[in-house]
């Protein structure tokens, strides 16, 4: 089966027939020069005009116009575009007139883009790279630098590109693009583009916190995370915490989050790289210095209300089936609870185990745990997790509670009458399965049938 770039040279050929020049853009030429895997490849064509570009596709396909003001095409899994000409002529992120223009010149077409390592194109005919603005050159000095300094700032949504480019390919940010970007306002961004950049940036970096201190220093924490920014300058306990603030800390636990997501699913990964950047908001309205020490007491609950307006800003909820904020907020909100439990591991029962897991994917939990241990200096002691792990995988709740064995249609065949009496007697059988003392079905009838018997017998007077 031919790769993308074998129908891109195909392409490319046949735009050559026609008296024009294909060129490989974008990302898969700097994944490229990285040696990375890439798996969109996008061809821009010059000199062929949009109505002969669309006829000359049609051999090789059926074509979708994607946008048909500014001439994207897609064909056989590739994005055909002729190069466009923007205008600006409104505020904010969308403000932009584009159109295609196939008299461009290759230098007028890298003007547009954001950064330089991203205006590097290919040509799949000859090998050659047309690097107007010495992307290649910045990419061998690991430096994210603007295309155009002029024109840089109309799109707001770059700054938060500079921050998931520097992270995900380890770059240090011009100092002339990091003013641009600290003058930028970002207001006019809407949460779904954002969210888009945040996640590229927590599932795409090896290290995240390198994007998010430099949010941090060109202001975006400031103005779009008052949640994170608190987190800065919180200080805590010395003993437990020798690498400072909660700032620090929760950059730590980042990272370390993103070893321990591997191997999930997205929604899965998602939530666990949430919870680590939420799991200590909760800090900053708790910490007090209390008989000589720094405690955040109480700070798991206090941490729930600022997470929920941090995932409302970023339109978080569920992905496919999976209910991604409700885990973030129960991840959260029971942070502590695997250590806490460790230390009196043998009073802990069954109950508690099965109880939680109604609350959060026990799974999830052991993982943020684990990273919240190992995000920190010094050496600390995180095999409570593991036990904790093993404890829930025996009784099988690691990623749920166990299913009810008492159902409704079972009280109704007891003779129950449909209403709020049939809820409360499912809960309180199923608080006894929970406890272990009901562990079947028939069990679970059994004691149901004799909490009816108890309730519709005359009380004895004393």
């Amino acid at each position: 089966m031919p790769s993308e770039l074998d129908r891109a040279i195909e392409i490319a050929r046949a735009v050559a027939d026609a008296g024009g020049r294909a060129l490989v853009v974008g990302g898969w030429v700097r994944d490229r020069l990285l040696d990375r895997p890439s798996k969109d490849l996008d061809l821009e064509v010059y000199r062929v005009p949009a109505s002969s570009l669309k006829d000359l596709l049609a051999r090789f396909g059926r074509v979708d116009t994607v946008g048909e003001s500014f001439t994207v095409y897609k064909v056989a899994g590739i994005d055909v575009s002729l190069p466009r000409r923007e205008s600006k002529v409104a505020s904010g992120h969308r403000g932009f007139e584009v159109t295609g223009d196939p008299s461009l010149s290759i230098e007028d077409a890298a003007r547009r883009r954001d950064f330089t390592i991203n205006a590097i194109a290919f040509d799949p005919l000859t090998g050659e790279y047309v690097d107007p603005f010495d992307g290649r050159g910045d990419l061998e000095r690991r430096l994210l630098r603007a295309v155009d300094p002029r024109t840089f700032p109309e799109d707001s949504l770059r700054v938060l590109r500079a921050m998931q480019f520097a992270a995900r390919f380890e770059l240090q940010l011009d100092p002339a693009t990091k003013t641009l970007c600290a003058d930028i306002r970002l207001t006019d961004l809407p949460a779904e583009r954002i969210w888009g950049e945040i996640e590229k940036l927590l599932l795409q970096a090896a290290r995240p916190s390198i994007g998010l201190a430099l949010a941090l220093e060109t202001g975006v924490i400031e103005q779009l995370f008052p949640e994170m920014l608190a987190l800065v300058g919180c200080q805590q306990e010395p003993e437990w915490h020798p690498e400072g603030d909660v700032w620090t800390h929760t950059l730590m636990v980042i990272d370390e989050a993103r070893r321990e997501v591997e191997g999930l699913d997205r929604p899965r990964e998602v939530t666990v790289m949430l919870g680590a950047v939420c799991h200590d908001f909760g800090k900053p309205a708790t910490t007090a210095f209390i008989d000589g020490r720094i405690r955040s007491y109480n700070h798991e609950p206090e941490g729930i209300a600022p997470a929920n307006r941090f995932l409302d800003r970023l339109n978080v909820h569920t992905m496919g089936s999976f209910d991604v904020r409700r885990h973030v907020l129960g991840l959260v909100a029971h942070h502590l609870k695997p250590g806490q439990w460790f230390k009196v591991r043998d009073e802990v029962g069954d109950g508690a185990f099965r109880r939680l897991a109604a609350k959060v994917d026990l799974e999830l939990l052991a993982r943020l745990v684990r990273a919240d241990c190992r995000g920190r200096s010094g050496d600390f002691d995180c095999s409570a997790t593991n036990w904790f792990l093993d404890r829930a995988r025996a009784l099988g709740v690691e990623h749920a509670p166990p299913r009810p064995l008492l159902m409704g249609r079972h009280l109704l065949a007891l003779g129950l009458e449909p209403g709020p009496r049939v809820g409360q007697l499912l809960r309180r059988v199923y608080d006894r399965q929970l406890d272990g003392d009901v562990t079947t079905e028939a069990e679970a009838i059994e004691l149901a049938a004799m909490m009816i018997r108890n309730e519709r017998e005359p009380r004895t007077a004393e």
